[in-house]
């Protein structure tokens, strides 16, 4: 089996569905359930808590119990049991209960096939991990300029039927064979529990989790406000969704030289440059407040995001065990991806309320830091050599 198409597919149709998700899905809860923009962040914030519980609890231990493939179907099913589930939701807690059900499935979907990568990686079946993942922000892309086109013709409502089409589409994938490593049930001594604090133990493990914590928590405003903060700078509606998808254009440029470019580059350079782009990022969005300044900012994601991306995955191959890859996965996706998220969606929901450039603003409060710890990593590197 090829399994840098495996991998490139399923990168692929995931991400294609969480660039219908991760843009619009805030959006969608306020024009067309009618919720206000702070019901709707709280709704995304407990969201994001449970998808924290999920990936840091649920998701490690199910992968020392069944195979990634096995993973991959379960979530995938019930995720669109879930979304159909939306379709009946009217009142805000009806709303709210499905949201935390969706979100205890559907964001695991993320951690499964980074694990997965990282393994095939380890085992040499997968030799370029970046190109493999420049599929999910291809896909990312094709969803969120076709969506748009969409949005447009038939207005909000479009949205909650394009991302049921596309997990049915993941679930139909689930079932077409996989790597055999992949399709197989983890061995006995590979379920051995691995405890936090062993981790934790691991060298400079928990500084660069803190970083990568603090680069994820700031695109809290980005994820949960951009197409509203596009709306209130009055750009017109066919040309949000391809300004928001300029910044996963830039991802996928970094992630298709990032093997290669940026072979040799230190795990604390990387993260230092991703604090950096990013704080210049959120200040040029804060500072001119234009749909033209907004379009160029958008090319730092490969900086804000990406590269901040790839260092966790250079640092988790270079050192993290096959067996404990799935714990760091759930952490990783619970702190950065998940509850800081949720923290700075509240955060920001406030900012916004005040002056919707606020919400981005405030994000440096997160950037600014990681910058300087990823320049105190890099050092530590530096004398380690």
């Amino acid at each position: 089996m090829n399994t840098h198409r495996w991998m490139s597919t399923r990168y692929f149709s995931f991400f294609l569905t969480w660039g219908i998700f991760l843009p619009y899905w805030t959006g969608w809860m306020v024009y067309t359930k009618g919720l206000t923009v702070t019901e709707a962040s709280l709704i995304m914030s407990l969201g994001l808590v449970a998808r924290g519980l999920s990936t840091l609890f649920a998701f490690p231990y199910l992968s020392g119990k069944v195979s990634s493939k096995t993973l991959i179907n379960g979530a995938s099913i019930g995720t669109l049991i879930a979304l159909l589930l939306y379709i009946p939701s009217q009142s805000f807690t009806s709303l709210l209960i499905v949201t935390i059900f969706f979100h205890l499935l559907y964001p695991a979907l993320m951690p499964i096939l980074e694990s997965a990568a990282g393994t095939l990686v380890q085992h040499k079946q997968l030799l370029h991990y970046g190109k493999s993942r420049q599929w999910g922000s291809i896909g990312f892309v094709f969803a969120g300029v076709v969506l748009s086109v969409f949005i447009a013709l038939f207005g909000d409502h479009i949205i909650l039927l394009a991302l049921i089409l596309g997990v049915a589409v993941l679930v139909y994938l689930g079932f077409r064979p996989a790597p055999p490593i992949l399709s197989a049930k983890p061995q006995a001594q590979q379920t051995k529990a691995v405890g936090l604090w062993k981790l934790f133990q691991r060298k400079h493990f928990w500084l660069v989790l803190l970083i990568v914590i603090l680069l994820q928590a700031g695109h809290a405003s980005y994820y949960n406000y951009g197409y509203l903060y596009l709306k209130t700078i009055e750009t017109p509606e066919y040309v949000i969704g391809v300004i928001l998808n300029i910044a996963v254009l830039a991802e996928i440029v970094f992630f298709s030289l990032a093997d290669r470019t940026f072979r040799r580059f230190s795990i604390g350079s990387l993260l230092a440059l991703a604090g950096l782009g990013a704080t210049i990022r959120w200040l040029l969005v804060f500072a001119f407040p234009t749909m033209i300044v907004f379009s160029i900012a958008q090319t730092l994601h490969a900086f804000s995001f990406a590269m901040a991306h790839y260092a966790f995955m250079k640092y988790l191959i270079q050192n993290i065990s096959q067996d404990q890859i799935p714990k760091v996965q759930g952490l990783y996706s619970a702190l950065a991806l998940s509850w800081s998220t949720a923290v700075f969606t509240l955060y920001g929901g406030f900012l916004f309320d005040i002056k919707p450039g606020y919400a981005f603003l405030g994000m440096i409060i997160c950037t600014v830091p990681a910058m300087i710890l990823g320049l105190i990593y890099h050092k530590i590197e530096r004398r380690s050599v």
